[in-house]
């Protein structure tokens, strides 16, 4: 099953690219990376870790 690449940030609605750095909990919620920090790297919707998101194997083969 695929990941859902969100294209914006849940905290501060900023976009976010197939490869730009993104942050997601096991649920997928995604933040960015300055709100990641600010959040110590905890999902405020679920208290789980936040992990930087793999890129999109079909726009990095692309590049």
């Amino acid at each position: 099953m695929a990941l859902e690449m969100r294209k914006k940030c849940e905290r501060c609605d900023a976009s976010i690219g197939d490869n730009s750095t993104a942050f997601i909990c096991v649920h997928e919620c995604t933040f960015c990376s300055p709100c990641t920090e600010e959040m110590n790297h905890i999902c405020p919707n679920c208290g789980g870790e936040l992990v930087r998101r793999p890129m999109n194997p079909q726009t990095v083969c692309s590049l």
